[in-house]
């Protein structure tokens, strides 16, 4: 009989991409009033249920943990992972948090995963490609270097056996086997699987799953170390995108064609 895993997801609270994005305050943040559970972090989700489905479920013993930094309403990222399948919540959520970049969310995501894995570390740490309002696909890499552990960046494939995993990264040309030890830190891209949405009896049955709530304190963090003073990069300065102009109408009058030729190489596209 398989072993069974013990999974931390991370799942970010993003602003919902119908809408337009603006930043506020000083600081020159993301405005989060509009925000939901990020696309790409569904994938990392999606990969941690079917892992661990493959062992026997919760029913086994496997966990697959979603774990969310972020203000008051980045707990719906946390709810809505609970209702896809994800066993338990954790928000880690504080006030000294705001303006966190890359850096500093990373020292205060790896502290909670340290503090999570107190009494049963997590086999492995999954995560989106990159978050889709940042879209550095920085945090999984500062991760993996601030707990020490090996990293698996834009698996297009995962599996796991015998305490060692083995992923499939596609480059436009090729595609790369690796393999690494567990426990580790592995960010799945977008062709990794369809995730599945929540049904009736996932939304029924995550009202009754625990969402712990860790403050920075908590996971033993100085609130200096993050937030804006924590914070290796700041927005100096934003300016609104200038509207949109009107685009240049050619009526076809037997020359559309010269027309289009000149206007192509007036933008220098010829």
């Amino acid at each position: 009989m398989e072993e069974t895993l013990k999974i931390i997801v991370l799942v970010k609270h993003v602003p919902d991409a119908q809408f337009d994005r603006h930043l506020t305050g000083e600081a020159n943040t993301v405005d989060r009033s509009e925000s939901i559970l990020s696309e790409l972090d569904e994938y990392a989700l999606e990969a941690a249920l079917q892992l661990t489905e493959a062992r026997g479920g919760e029913a086994a013993g496997n966990k697959v943990i979603a774990l969310s930094m972020g203000p008051a309403g980045a707990v719906n990222a946390v709810k809505k992972s609970l209702q896809i399948g994800a066993t338990e919540g954790v928000h880690l959520s504080d006030e000294a948090l705001a303006g966190s970049d890359a850096a500093a969310t990373s020292l205060a995501l790896a502290a909670a995963i340290r503090h999570l894995g107190a009494d049963a570390p997590a086999d492995l740490i999954l995560t989106g490609m990159s978050s889709t309002d940042g879209e550095t696909s920085l945090v999984p890499a500062q991760l993996a270097e601030r707990l020490g552990l090996p990293q698996v960046t834009f698996a297009a494939s995962l599996e796991l056996d015998a305490g060692k995993l083995t992923a499939r990264r596609d480059g436009d040309t090729h595609a790369d086997t690796i393999e690494a030890a567990l426990p580790a830190v592995v960010s799945v891209t977008d062709q990794i699987n369809d995730p599945r949405y929540p049904n009736f009896k996932g939304i029924m049955a995550a009202k009754k799953k625990t969402i712990t709530t860790l403050s920075l304190a908590d996971i033993g963090v100085d609130a200096a170390l993050v937030g804006k003073s924590g914070s290796w990069t700041a927005v100096e300065t934003a300016e609104a995108r200038p509207p949109r102009t009107a685009g240049t109408i050619i009526t076809d009058e037997g020359d559309a064609g010269i027309q289009l030729v000149e206007f192509l190489a007036a933008q220098k596209l010829l």
